[in-house]
């Protein structure tokens, strides 16, 4: 007599590594670990992804995926005494094309104030590469001997916040945010780093994986579901010091399904196309209609993963002309077409 398991049980048996390594993960990150790190913003972080990753609990990496990295493939110890070892080897090359962001896992600052070249040169690489970097806790202090920061915001601890800036002063520090974003730097200085990994699953993975998260964590998400969907965007208008690019990407996260052009978008930040293009490039290192493409292709996924709607009704809402045109350009953004991210989102939501 066979035995009838329930769909959500512990014991159920898992999908074949042969499927899972045809599944294509929406968030991939990279944990690098620094000796002496903090554990709380690292174990927050990745059980957030965690329970984002698989729809039961079987902890499987379907819709997150993260590896564990030490600069020397060596084990370890948090500033608590955990040792913990690398699940795979320091690799320039995979950081930055492999992942969609690169934590930096600092701690005590003993092992962040003076970092090696050899870690210097693979986040200038990385950054190079845009791939973004999250610096957790101290890593700040290690992305700060970058001169990435130079310009730029980063949120940082209290206690540290005077020997940073003495350290780094053509940085601007902020003590009353729990993280910030500026230029692909993502700086958080501590905590459990939940609402940071919670955000990047929402614009990743949608609010559905995302309050998934926060439910079995126990946090209480206060946000509504349309103000989660566009979080996180309006949390990057926030980092661009630049009004008339700040101004101008607000507008466009409130114009994702209207057909409005580059001039209107310009006229209404009291200024001309040229200007508006020469503003872009040197706050995003893209030209506007770049920008506003990847915001609406941003937007497309997320329906395509958490409705039913039809793919000519979803290119019409996010602003493309029609449903080819869409399709052209969702397929050079995510290497798939609309279809087939959707139809393999269905085969990975069956495999449950």
């Amino acid at each position: 007599m066979k035995s009838s398991v329930p769909a959500n049980s512990y014991d159920e048996l898992p999908p074949s590594s042969e499927i899972l390594s045809q599944i294509k993960p929406d968030l991939r990150v990279a944990f690098l670990l620094l000796e002496k790190f903090t554990l709380a913003p690292v174990s927050g972080f990745v059980e957030t992804l965690r329970f984002a990753a698989d729809k039961s609990f079987r902890s499987l990496q379907i819709y997150c995926k993260w590896d564990w990295m030490t600069l020397t493939d060596q084990s370890v110890t948090a500033s608590c005494g955990l040792s913990v070892n690398p699940t795979t080897k320091f690799d320039l090359e995979a950081l930055k094309t492999n992942y969609d962001y690169v934590v930096v896992a600092g701690g005590l600052l003993t092992e962040t104030r003076d970092p090696s070249a050899t870690l210097l040169e693979a986040l200038l690489a990385i950054h190079a590469a845009k791939v973004p970097i999250i610096a957790l806790c101290s890593a700040c202090f290690v992305i700060g001997n970058t001169s990435l920061l130079n310009g730029r915001k980063c949120a940082i601890h209290f206690t540290t916040r005077e020997e940073f800036s003495k350290r780094f002063p053509l940085v601007t520090t902020v003590i009353d945010q729990k993280y910030v974003e500026d230029h692909g730097i993502y700086t958080c200085p501590g905590g459990t780093a939940i609402d940071l990994a919670s955000d990047l699953i929402r614009n990743h993975c949608g609010d559905i994986r995302a309050r998934k998260s926060l439910e079995y964590l126990l946090v209480d998400d206060s946000k509504n579901s349309d103000q989660t969907e566009s979080s996180i965007d309006i949390e990057h208008t926030s980092s661009y010091d630049n009004t008339i690019v700040s101004q101008a990407v607000a507008y466009m996260n409130q114009n994702l399904s209207a057909h409005i052009t580059l001039n209107e978008v310009a006229e209404h930040v009291r200024t001309n196309p040229r200007q508006l293009h020469r503003a872009f490039i040197a706050n995003t290192n893209e030209p506007p209609t770049v920008y506003w493409r990847r915001l609406r292709l941003e937007h497309a996924r997320k329906l395509l993963a958490n409705t039913s709607t039809y793919i000519t009704n979803i290119a019409i809402e996010c602003g493309f002309s029609d449903a080819s045109h869409f399709i052209l350009w969702f397929k050079k953004q995510y290497g798939e077409t609309p279809y087939a991210y959707r139809k393999r989102r269905h085969e990975v939501e069956k495999l449950k």
